[in-house]
């Protein structure tokens, strides 16, 4: 660059933006900005870009951004010479006009380049573009990052001066804005948004600023200033690391091993709401400890961003945090407004829970038969009854009596709580309450547990149901989400999944692999799909194979994330496993396989078998020694004798590792077959008797895997 560098600032000055979107919002200002400036030549690709994000400002400080951009040098095509030039040498009207759109006339024809493009000599002009101004390169990149910005929800609000109708023209934006700043060293840019022209004053906190306005003496001393004049901390992570820091120590303050509760979306939104950061400990009455946590934890953090104080066992105490956004020298009345507030908010959860244990979780059931749960599908009533009976099939084939009454009972029981007053407040507690109300009503825990953990797992990562009847009913419940949607065509598509059905299958996959169960998914999709005979238009051949072709690729997309191989997942899904507990297995086999030194030759191999057989349609597997001639086709036959029971009962046994290393000793006789064997032998016999031969090996070496996918 030819000019000085300095750093550069940017500020806009708002009204309250969105919390849940500010560190976006902060975050798409800078970085468009930096990119904007960097492509225009007016900063470094290696400038340092400070982004600043709170409640009423979005702000970028970026190092090394020079006055002016360099001076490129511009070669621009015309067109090819024999259109540009005449045969004489002299310049053609076309050639001449083009000129004139650039700015350049006949005196500049000497000059110009000549270079091939493509298969033609082509005349180029070459020029100087002066570099962008910071004035202008700013202002274009301050517009792009105002118009790229992910803003939630645009106002359009009216200007009240600085325009050409105030009080009518009008803007759209997130918030109303209020200010702009641009400072490049100690100087002011001239630039210009929404209505606004840049200075170098701004505003600190709505409160506790000591000086109003905020006069920036440069870029370099904003954050300094803002701090120590306005009373705001402007970066979001230095915000929220000082929040951070003032909860555990104000849980340190209380003692008892007390600890706030982690969430990170929590603390995140409360970054987003306060300027400058002050946690003050609060507490409520004891009694309310009755409730069960989850009740009140939800209540405090996503009615009122507290953060509730768990003791050394986890145990919700009675006090709680509250970050301020004001500092006072006597802050009782903020602690005693802030109790206030909660207390009737935890009365009401004390109450619904009090008014929803006067009536048993079976006495419930009747009313689901008038909730809606889908058009096409019925009421949550007759939704329930489908899950009873797939949860029973299930049972039955994993353990005895015992487990199958279990099952059929949480089944019946677990969307029970949807028509509690608690779970109508609170949706989020839907399973949480039914485990309550269920252990109240001296339901066994297997069942209580059953009913909380049929939604696990709830998103990646999350716990599988802790015992078997909560295993059954979180399959069948699935499972009956899953065909019930298939079968009526409701399907994801693109960005679109409102029930979930990707979530669902993944829960399913994990269920069976993780547990290792005994289940065949082919059993159980048509399983689940007989429970829906009586539904008009419901399709059984979408609600099955469609639906199993989803769940396997859902299978191969979660196999790939864990780092195997697109080859070795197909290698393993091709012949589509229906004991998906067996897959993991199967495809460590492959893996293993893959490694061995014969591998790639048998893979090969294999591919050229499928496509002869392919080919073949009469052949079968069948192979008569009397007519095997040629030594090669002995030897492989001798071999493949050997071999391929220890393979087979290997198989049997789940050795699947084991079972394909034994079947790469047929690597040299493979490879001696294709050597001295011509498979498509005039004589009908012969050809037959080799294609059975290789049909056996092809089914011999594919028991695993389709081996052939391996194959580059």
């Amino acid at each position: 660059m030819t000019s000085v560098q300095k750093n550069l600032l940017v500020e806009l000055f708002v009204e309250e933006l969105p919390p849940k979107a500010l560190k976006k919002l902060g975050d798409a200002f800078a970085g468009v900005l930096r990119d904007q400036l960097v492509a225009q030549g007016l900063a470094e690709p290696a400038s340092v870009l400070t982004a600043y994000a709170s409640p009423r400002r979005l702000a970028a400080h970026l190092t090394h951004v020079a006055e002016r951009a360099a001076d490129k040098a511009v070669s621009q095509k015309l067109m090819p010479v024999a259109v540009g030039l005449d045969a004489s040498g002299q310049p053609t009207p076309a050639l001449l006009k083009r000129l004139a759109a650039l700015g350049a006339d006949a005196s500049a024809v000497p000059g110009l380049k000549r270079a091939m493009d493509g298969k033609a000599e082509a005349l180029f002009y070459e020029s100087t573009a002066k570099g962008a101004t910071l004035a202008e390169g700013l202002q274009k990149a301050l517009a792009e990052a105002i118009a790229k910005l992910p803003i939630p929800k645009v106002m359009s609000y009216q200007l009240e001066s600085g325009c050409e109708l105030p009080g009518w023209s009008s803007v759209s934006f997130v918030r109303p804005a209020h200010g702009l700043v641009a400072l490049h060293g100690d100087a002011v840019v001239p630039v210009e948004a929404l209505g606004l022209k840049a200075g170098r004053e701004t505003h600190g906190h709505r409160f506790e600023a000591a000086v109003d306005p905020v006069v920036l003496r440069d870029a370099n001393s904003y954050a300094l200033q803002m701090q120590d004049e306005g009373a705001v901390i402007a970066s979001f992570e230095a915000r929220r690391t000082e929040i951070a820091r003032q909860l555990a120590a104000a849980a340190v303050r209380v003692g008892g091993a007390a600890v706030p509760i982690h969430d990170d979306a929590l603390l995140d939104e409360v970054t987003a709401l306060v300027e400058r950061p002050n946690v003050l400990v609060c507490s409520f009455e004891r009694e309310f400890l009755e409730v069960p946590q989850e009740c009140l934890i939800l209540t405090m953090k996503a009615n009122q961003k507290y953060f509730p104080l768990l003791d050394a066992s986890n145990r919700l105490t009675n006090k709680f945090l509250v970050v301020s956004n004001i500092s006072p020298e006597d802050a009782s009345a903020v602690v005693g407004g802030n109790e206030r507030v909660v207390r009737p908010r935890l009365a009401d959860a004390k109450f619904f829970f009090d008014q929803d244990r006067k009536k048993s979780l079976a006495s419930r059931v009747e009313s689901l038969g008038k909730v809606v749960y889908h058009n096409k599908l019925g009421t949550q009533g007759e939704r329930v009854e489908r899950v009873m009976r797939i949860a029973r099939g299930i049972a039955e084939k994993l353990g005895g009596a015992a487990l199958v009454a279990h099952a059929v009972q949480a089944a019946q029981l677990a969307k029970a709580d949807l028509v509690t007053d608690m779970v109508g407040e609170f949706p989020e507690l839907q399973g949480t309450m039914g485990r309550y109300y269920a252990l109240h009503d001296g339901l066994a825990a297997e069942v209580a547990d059953a009913i909380e953990d049929h939604y696990k797992p709830r998103f990646a990562g999350d716990e599988l149901p802790r015992n078997s009847v909560g295993l059954v009913v979180a399959l069948a419940d699935k499972l009956e989400t899953l065909v019930g949607m298939f079968g009526i065509g409701n399907l994801p598509t693109g960005d679109r999944d409102p029930f979930a059905l990707r979530r669902h299958a993944l829960g399913v996959i994990r269920m069976l692999i993780e547990k290792d169960l005994p289940l065949k998914l082919d059993a159980l999709l048509q399983d689940a799909a007989a429970q829906f005979k009586d539904i008009d238009g419901f399709d059984t051949g979408k609600a099955t194979a469609e639906l199993q072709d989803f769940i396997l690729d859902r299978l191969a997309g979660s196999l790939r994330e864990q780092g195997a191989s697109a080859q070795e997942v197909d290698a393993v899904l091709a012949p589509r496993p229906q004991r998906l507990g067996e897959v993991p297995k199967l495809l460590a086999a492959v893996r293993a396989f893959a490694a061995l030194p014969a591998a790639a030759a048998l893979a090969a191999a294999n591919k050229r078998i499928g496509n002869i057989l392919k080919k073949a349609p009469e052949a079968d597997a069948h192979v008569s020694e009397l007519l095997l001639k040629e030594p090669a086709e002995k030897a492989l036959h001798a071999a493949m004798a050997e071999v391929v029971p220890a393979a087979n009962a290997q198989f049997d046994a789940g050795d699947y590792t084991a079972s394909l290393q034994t079947l790469a000793a047929l690597r040299e006789p493979v490879d001696a077959f294709f050597d001295g064997v011509m498979v498509n032998a005039e004589q009908a016999d012969l050809r037959l008797n080799r294609l059975g031969l290789l049909m056996s090996l092809h089914a011999a070496m594919n028991r695993v895997a389709q081996l052939e996918r391996l194959a580059a």
